[in-house]
């Protein structure tokens, strides 16, 4: 639905001694975030499970083109989030309000842009909808996943004793429920900042292996045959990709515009993870070349102790970032079902919860191997609402303010759009391939 407009006499045209309408002095909240615990939120929501598969990612491409298209990848993911939150702001002033969610952007960017585009506004926000709630909804289930599998390999190499992974899973079921009781965004930036220090440990052994014995960079391959681009795009932009965090998060900010620029914190940080993929990624082909696994734990010597440890601090990380992925997702369900309970709101949201941890739970229970079904999904989506939605935002937001010179708003993200096709067709390419895979070793 359209937001309701503000009857504040600053957001309208009052007369000219009114002062211009300001959405980011009328936010209300006592949660907002600074500049900083909204850079580790971005961090945190970039550098997941994707990072570990980086390695194989190069294999398919080459060390020098690994390292050109990482950064491509970088910046067109970067811009993509950069022109969502301009949209955004646009509308801010044309509605007269202080914050909008990613499907109120693309529904108001059609409702409120030229004549043509109105019809669509409902399809707009409908299409983001379903495509946000089944990544981050299907990103949750994997990450349940991949949790239990982390902590049931270090255990069962102490204990000698092995279990059905489903045992595990269902294990997580009070932890997870726990976590995901945190109320705010602001109240997660800890949690999100501790998963970084696992993460950033974990990385750092890993690392300690991949530059032990390496060998010489002309061993491996440069350049590889385009045959191999598919691979590459469904693994880095599944991994780099985190639109769905962006609007929340400018949402809970105490200074939104520090997101936009090439100085903002979209950029900066999108940089930083660049680097971080980019480096795993390298080192990780350099050192195992042909032999590294889809992901680079899995190359680690099985006894030591070290390895073991980056098993328990990767499975700790991904669990504390379970969070931030379910805040996406919980923000979803809970706008489509709030206005039906106007006397207990705390209560049923705290039931939403609940119910969304043990759907995911459940999921993972009955199909363990998931992972390549709802990397499909995410993979998909991700192109989908991370790449596609926000240039064809950008172009009807900005239809009646300019298109720039020589209309470069229209081939700028003409050739984004494409991109984003690409990527949607190789990420389908990649995991329907895991699926027949998968198929054929039961």
């Amino acid at each position: 639905m359209e937001p309701e407009v503000s009857n504040d006499p600053e957001a309208g045209d009052g007369g000219e001694d009114s002062e211009p309408f300001d959405p980011f002095a009328s936010r209300k909240g006592r949660h907002l975030t600074t500049d900083f615990e909204t850079l580790t939120h971005i961090l945190k929501a970039s550098i997941g499970t994707g990072i570990l598969g980086m390695p194989m990612a190069f294999k398919n491409v080459g060390l020098t083109m690994g390292v050109l298209a990482t950064i491509v990848v970088g910046v067109v993911c970067a811009h993509t989030s950069n022109i969502l939150v301009e949209s955004a702001h646009v509308l801010y002033h044309k509605l007269g309000v202080s914050s909008l969610t990613y499907p109120d952007v693309g529904e108001n960017a059609f409702l409120h842009g030229p004549q043509w585009a109105k019809k669509y506004s409902q399809a707009a926000r409908s299409t983001i909808i379903i495509g946000l709630f089944f990544t981050y909804f299907g990103t949750c289930s994997v990450y349940t996943v991949i949790i239990a599998y982390n902590f049931q390999q270090v255990i069962e190499h102490y204990s000698k004793a092995e279990m059905d992974p489903r045992v595990y899973i269902a294990a997580l079921f009070i932890p997870l429920v726990i976590l995901c009781g945190i109320p705010n965004l602001k109240l997660l930036a800890p949690v999100s900042l501790v998963a970084n220090v696992f993460m950033g440990v974990a990385l750092l052994i890993t690392g300690y292996y991949l530059v032990t014995n390496i060998p010489p960079i002309s061993e491996r391959y440069q350049f590889l045959p385009i045959t191999g681009m598919p691979v590459y795009l469904g693994i880095t932009i599944f991994a780099v990709q985190a639109i769905g965090v962006v609007m929340p998060l400018e949402n809970n900010m105490k200074t939104p515009k520090s997101l936009l620029g090439l100085t903002g914190i979209l950029s900066t940080g999108t940089a930083g993870i660049a680097l971080v993929y980019i480096l795993i990624g390298f080192l990780g082909y350099l050192r195992y070349g042909d032999e590294v696994e889809g992901s680079i734990t899995l190359n680690l010597p099985g006894k030591d102790v070290k390895a073991q440890v980056v098993k328990v601090f990767i499975g700790l990380g991904i669990f504390l970032t379970y969070g931030l992925q379910f805040f996406v997702t919980l923000e979803i369900a809970w706008v489509g079902i709030k206005d039906k309970f106007p006397n207990n709101q705390i209560i049923a949201e705290y039931i939403l919860r609940t119910i969304l941890v043990v759907i995911t739970v459940v999921l993972a229970v009955a199909v363990p191997t998931i992972g390549p079904f709802m990397g499909l999904v995410g993979a998909v989506c991700f192109s989908l609402v991370g790449i596609i939605v926000p240039p064809v935002i950008e172009v009807v937001t900005f239809w009646d303010e300019g298109l720039g010179y020589a209309y470069y708003r229209i081939w700028k993200n003409s050739i984004i759009i494409i991109f984003g096709a690409i990527a949607m067709l190789s990420g389908s390419y990649v995991n329907i391939l895991d699926i027949i895979d998968m198929y054929n070793k039961l």
